[in-house]
């Protein structure tokens, strides 16, 4: 069966934090770890309320401000600084623009309502022919119905696509509708994967 529809994550696997120091200097300043600060932002109730679009991105973030007994501008400070070591993969932009038009490639993020402006104020909305955000959509990865959702957005049969993800258990659901999974531990080798499956199912 031919490939046709490439479905791929945003956080970790298009933009990952590459260098790690802004966010351990921001963690000491603050006087808690790595990993406690990236629950304040990213596993708190606020942050899942607005992950499926029941509060603005705004209303998470004052949520964290509070929780770190700050003001907002300070808060600003440290969000600033919280993404200040991530990086855009420019090589698999690139690639995946010159897969299309022969196919079609659509982002499936969990992630919070800024997200889409963000992608095109950095100037890489031309890469996908669809964006489904799960605080746009109301529901999140590893849940069948942010895959379903995402395959009728491109009228695309799960045998004909696959998806891109750094966590094996979004990989899984993915999987669980028929779609083919590639997990995106290395971004080198997660290319590779993907250039040979598009070669041998043509």
């Amino acid at each position: 069966m031919t490939i046709q529809n490439i479905y791929i994550d945003f956080g970790g696997v298009l933009v990952r934090t590459e260098d790690k120091g802004p966010r351990t200097r921001q963690a000491e300043h603050l006087g808690m770890t790595y990993r406690d600060l990236e629950k304040v932002i990213f596993e708190t109730e606020s942050s899942r309320r607005a992950s499926i679009g029941e509060i603005p991105e705004e209303a998470h973030w004052q949520a964290v401000a509070e929780s770190l007994r700050l003001s907002r501008e300070e808060a600003q400070k440290v969000i600033d600084e919280f993404f200040a070591g991530d990086r855009t993969d420019h090589i698999w932009l690139d690639f995946l623009r010159g897969l299309r038009p022969e196919r079609k490639v659509c982002l499936i993020s969990n992630a919070w309502s800024g997200l889409r402006a963000y992608i095109t104020k950095e100037g890489f909305a031309d890469v996908f022919d669809h964006m489904v955000i799960s605080a746009e959509v109301g529901v999140m990865k590893p849940d069948a119905r942010i895959y379903r959702l995402a395959l009728e957005e491109l009228q695309a049969r799960p045998d004909e696509s696959v998806f891109l993800d750094d966590m094996p258990a979004n990989i899984e659901g993915a999987r669980a509708v028929g779609m083919a999974g590639i997990h995106f531990a290395q971004p080198e080798v997660a290319l590779e994967e993907l250039k040979h499956l598009l070669n041998n199912h043509r």
